[in-house]
């Protein structure tokens, strides 16, 4: 099996950036990347997830710092239902729908309402990874 490398859309889609993110930072130095037989500059994929763990190993810069719990996502909270108990909250994150389940009284007390930024935190003990075919 080859080197696996991305083009810089593919690169950006995988950070959860823009593509001029990606190029800012490949002109800067900050990640590698080479030209193809096209001309089109990729990123091998062991220099992007070397990049990937990097990024992810620097404090948030919405000031929570460090947790134990390494899946965050950053998004809007697109629907909140309360009951008199319970409440669900989505949050789009990117291309991910989050969809939390918690007491009526944490969504009171975090004013978490459509339109809020929030941050998914994630920790799990069962995480199904799947690989797909690239397009």
């Amino acid at each position: 099996m080859g080197v696996t490398s991305f083009r810089i859309s593919e690169a950006a889609e995988l950070l959860g950036v823009s593509n001029d993110t990606v190029r800012r930072w490949v002109d800067a130095g900050r990640l590698a990347a080479e030209r193809d037989g096209q001309g089109h500059r990729t990123v091998a994929g062991q220099d992007l997830a070397a990049f990937a763990r990097a990024q992810a190993g620097e404090p948030d810069a919405d000031g929570t710092g460090f947790s134990s719990a390494r899946n965050r996502l950053r998004g809007i909270v697109t629907a909140v239902a309360k009951d008199t108990v319970m409440a669900q909250v989505d949050i789009q994150a990117g291309p991910y729908r989050v969809v939390s389940l918690m007491s009526r009284e944490a969504v009171d007390e975090l004013g978490l309402e459509v339109g809020s930024v929030a941050v998914a935190v994630i920790k799990s003990t069962n995480v199904v990874v799947e690989h797909g075919a690239r397009s």
